[in-house]
């Protein structure tokens, strides 16, 4: 692909990722006058010499050149970046320069201002409102930024590089998209004119080194107990569903969970952007696809769930449900796909039976409650809650064993629970995760498959429940 039809003008189109270049402004065409950029100089000064050795830059960049390879392209734009500065006599610090070009390089191969943050390992997420106003989360807290970006346009030529190549458009007439980045964040995106404030850009970044069980109980999020529990329930072939609120670390789990799974069994995901992890070799990935500019060519979570039934899997994980599809999970569950996972948004194990629910009456079929309730009741046996808590940590703060049905009711009883004593000087939320005491009624599938955990993990003996 030219590098022209990248940089160029013009609206993109699905299958062309498109690099918008800035206009070649008239006094960028001679040569540059000597300049220099002190350390103290301000950031207005540095932006003009930006934009400047940018125009020039790219108007001297082969059009032709092969975008494939962004180290190629990257090697490229240093020579010519190189080339401008000595021949216009242009001084810099070593410091200075090497600003100038990856904000330079970032702008042309990268993802503009916002590529530094993908890089800091500490950024969880980046949201971007509008071209002036860019916050980041930090250790659970939100954190504004001083980057911005030129203009609107600016920011429109960053989410066009991210959703073009993934076949994905976004303009006026789909002002909302999903999407996903190389490494597997996930992106969203909503633009005028829903977004009044500007284009508005929401990454949450996956972490390079992939999260392991251990890591949470290092991280607090987890007690080494409830590891033990959940890994011998995913084991054991038992239905899970992880529920929790927007951020609070759900897909995080239902990675580390699936790290469980044995290495000889068949998995198939189902998201509607790709972000699970797993370890496992016999993985089958399966992403749903919006329509196109037609309104044609939509491929649902729900048509995917129904499909992969048909791949002969052993294990079924879909990323989140949150639709008509949460029918054909409880239905998979219950015919032979044991130790299937997913995750739905709430904030109890009881809000989650209720929404689970809710999303089966979503597939249009008109149910009695207690039949969608004996579907719970039958195929989930395990509701995990992961919570963020108001100190900016993730706990998970409920395990729940689905322990049948009392007339028309859904029994829950917890197995695990964290309990908060208080907040220390530092803001910081103290409590403790423990067990309830109770012996959650599966325990005999775990001997069956020869899987036994210490009599003392779920409490004191004289506080179990029979």
């Amino acid at each position: 692909m030219s590098l022209l039809k990248r940089i160029g003008g013009g609206v993109p189109t699905p299958a062309e990722p498109t690099l918008s270049r800035a206009p070649i402004r008239p006094e960028t065409t001679g040569r540059l006058p000597s300049v220099g950029v002190p350390s103290t100089g301000t950031d207005e000064t540095f932006r003009e010499l930006r934009s400047r050795v940018q125009d020039r830059l790219i108007n001297e960049l082969n059009p032709q050149i092969d975008l494939s390879n962004p180290a190629k392209v990257r090697k490229q734009v240093e020579e010519i970046f190189n080339a401008i500065l000595d021949s216009e006599s242009i001084v810099l610090s070593r410091s200075e320069r090497q600003r100038l070009f990856e904000s330079i390089a970032a702008d042309i191969i990268g993802l503009g201002p916002i590529e530094p943050l993908l890089a800091d390992d500490e950024v969880s997420e980046i949201m971007v409102n509008g071209p002036k106003q860019v916050y980041v989360e930090k250790k659970g807290k939100l954190i504004k930024t001083d980057i911005t970006f030129t203009d609107d346009e600016h920011v429109m030529r960053i989410i066009d590089r991210i959703v073009a190549p993934l076949g994905r458009r976004v303009d006026e007439s789909s002002p909302m998209v999903d999407a996903r980045l190389k490494d597997g964040s996930r992106v969203n995106v909503v633009i005028r004119p829903l977004a009044l404030n500007g284009p508005t850009i929401t990454i949450r970044k996956f972490r390079k080194d992939k999260l392991t069980v251990q890591d949470l109980v290092r991280f607090g999020s987890m007690s080494q107990d409830m590891a033990d529990f959940l890994a011998a329930c995913v084991q054991a072939r038992l239905n899970i569903v992880v529920a929790g609120g927007t951020g609070s670390g759900k897909t995080t789990l239902l990675n580390v969970l699936s790290s469980f799974i044995p290495e000889d069994e068949r998995i198939i995901t189902v998201e509607n952007a790709a972000e699970l992890q797993l370890r496992q070799e016999h993985v089958v990935t399966l992403e749903s696809r919006p329509p196109n500019v037609e309104g044609k060519g939509e491929v649902t979570i729900r048509d995917l769930v129904i499909n992969c039934l048909r791949m002969r899997p052993e294990r079924i994980i879909v990323g989140e449900c949150r639709g008509g599809e949460t029918l054909d999970m409880l239905q998979a569950m219950n015919t032979g796909h044991d130790g299937s996972m997913t995750t739905i948004h709430a904030n109890t194990p009881r809000d989650a039976v209720s929404r689970i629910e809710t999303m089966c009456l979503m597939a249009g079929m008109d149910l009695p409650a207690r039949a969608i309730r004996e579907q719970i009741a039958s195929a989930i046996h395990v509701f995990v809650q992961q919570s963020r808590l108001k100190d900016g940590s993730r706990k998970v703060t409920q395990i729940t064993e689905v322990a049948g049905m009392e007339g028309d009711v859904v029994v829950l009883q917890d197995i695990f629970v964290f309990e908060q004593t208080g907040i220390d000087e530092k803001g910081k939320i103290v409590g403790q995760l423990r067990p309830t005491g109770v012996r959650p009624r599966f325990l005999e599938k775990f001997e069956a498959l020869n899987i036994f955990l210490p009599p003392t993990i779920f409490g004191s003996s004289e506080r179990f429940s029979f």
